[in-house]
């Protein structure tokens, strides 16, 4: 029944056109639904200003003269694309010199024995901010260490990909992911109120909480779920990669000197916070963590030099950057790297544009928040449905950046109405966005996971990795589901300016 169902996922997900196609499908639909709606006469009444919401003909004459002049802003203008190539300049760096593989190697090396499997599957969790370093060095890497104290090495290596993979959106620090969602978040808030200001840490605290949680979590699926069925099981021996976790004496000191260098970009950071008058605080009211602050509002290119000065020093050091030729050269080959985003985000910012302009965005989302309030369905039931909606449609779409390029002006929207901040609608995309990506074929890494197993275990099959990955979807689902309701219940908030409820819904 699994492998159907397996194999059933598979053949829907490969006939889905590639996501740039889906933005310019959807574009298409905007345009012939807005101009259908317009001729009926389909309209919603604002719940908070009493206007009458009336949809636009995007066929209309002065809408196709409105949609050529404005191409050209629509991708320029568009939020995430900025965000993201400002902080890959930096992550870029970190990533191409090899700074943030050998940190993740020194410090997998480096875990007590009695703390292994939490501390590598914790490490996977926290792997995000290495963009996707930890898909690819993680796994094996684990598979190496466990295989070192006498244990089967596939144990290992599914710990550390669930980590990576199931915890996908939690994490000890705003990382690339936060930054990249914002950019869609804050557009479609926009949608009911202009004057909606995100934060890319909006979801930290609920987030660093997570990543402690399931790791706990993750270590004990591991041992009392995952180990046991491998505990008379042989394995292929293979030297291969064994000497991936020796770092030469060059990366260790470039490691050294980079770390330092990190705490020491921390260190200034925290000096700038400090005092009645501190460059990073808010001139207006004094706080660190209002949006208006030096440290919020600048959050991103802050992030972007904590990637950068330590990614630098650990080049230089190692010999990867010898001259400011090759380090221009590193920032152009991470860029490079952004080319099939760039075009997915120009596809994306028409669809958002068109679907606003369209006025089908605020439409539907008044719709659908009378539609739910009808049903009676609010509250946890409200959210919990969302990220099952999430992880089912992430099965079949792997692309997060994607996925949410589509359903924030939905849903983002549509929750506000209800009361629901968008810092709440966010994180509970995000539950849902982690929790399936292990299970489904059509994940990118998936396939190289699968030739990693196969190393060890000849007769490994896409079933087999399935049936493995399913317990820790299924725990980590009932623990984010439990954290996120404790939240809620006791207004905890998620983050920076990360409220869950507004002060008014529909």
């Amino acid at each position: 029944m699994l492998d159907k169902i397996l194999n059933k996922i598979e053949r829907v997900g490969n006939k889905l056109p590639d996501p740039v196609s889906i933005f310019g499908i959807l574009c298409v639909l905007v345009v012939i639904i807005s101009c259908v709606a317009s001729l009926t006469g389909l309209t919603a009444v604002h719940p908070s200003t009493g206007e009458t919401m009336t949809v636009v003909n995007q066929l209309s004459s002065d809408a196709i003269r409105t949609f050529l002049s404005k191409m050209v802003t629509n991708f320029t203008g568009f939020a995430p694309l900025g965000l993201v190539l400002v902080v890959m300049l930096g992550a870029g760096v970190a990533e191409k010199t090899g700074f943030m593989e050998v940190a993740m190697k020194q410090s997998v090396t480096k875990i007590p024995k009695a703390f292994l499997t939490t501390g590598i599957i914790f490490i996977g969790i926290c792997a995000n901010i290495a963009a996707d370093a930890g898909y690819v060095v993680l796994p094996p890497l684990a598979a190496i260490i466990f295989l070192g104290v006498g244990r089967h090495p596939l144990v290992g290596m599914f710990a550390a990909y669930a980590g990576v993979a199931a915890g996908f959106s939690a994490c000890i620090m705003v990382s690339l992911i936060d930054v990249l969602l914002l950019g869609f978040t804050v557009p479609a808030a926009q949608i009911i109120d202009p004057s909606y200001v995100g934060n890319p840490a909006m979801n930290m605290y609920f987030l660093i909480i997570s990543a402690i949680v399931l790791a706990v979590v993750g270590g004990f699926v591991t041992e009392k779920v995952i180990a046991p069925r491998f505990e008379n099981s042989d394995f292929e021996k293979t030297d291969a990669q064994h000497n991936d976790k020796i770092l030469t004496e060059l990366e260790k000191k470039g490691l050294n000197l980079a770390l330092k260098t990190l705490l020491g970009c921390i260190l200034v950071i925290v000096v700038l916070c400090i005092g009645d008058n501190a460059i990073l605080n808010d001139p207006a009211t004094g706080s660190l963590l209002s949006s208006s602050s030096g440290l919020m509002a600048g959050l991103v290119p802050i992030i972007t030099m904590l990637f950068l000065v330590p990614g630098i020093v650990f080049g230089v050091v190692t010999k990867k950057i010898k001259t400011d030729k090759d380090m221009t050269a590193i920032m152009a080959s991470s860029l490079s790297d952004m080319g099939m985003y760039i075009v997915l985000a120009f596809a994306a910012s028409q669809f958002i544009y068109l679907f606003n302009a369209s006025n089908l965005a605020i439409v539907l989302s008044i719709k659908g928040a009378e539609a739910i309030q009808a049903m009676g369905l609010d509250g946890n039931g409200l959210i919990v449905s969302f990220v099952i909606f999430a992880a089912f449609v992430n099965l079949f779409m792997a692309s997060a950046s994607a996925k949410w390029a589509i359903l924030a002006p939905v849903f983002v929207p549509m929750f506000m109405l209800l009361g629901y901040s968008p810092a709440l609608t966010q994180i509970a995309y995000r539950i849902g966005d982690s929790i399936t990506n292990p299970l489904t074929p059509l994940f990118p890494y998936f396939p190289m996971l699968l030739a990693f197993a196969r190393k060890y275990d000849k007769k490994m099959g896409m079933g087999s990795i399935i049936a493995n990955m399913l317990p820790y979807s299924i725990a980590f689902f009932i623990v984010w589901i439990i954290q996120l309701v404790i939240f809620m219940q006791f207004n905890i908030p998620l983050g920076v300016d990360g409220g869950l409820f507004l002060s008014t819904g529909l």
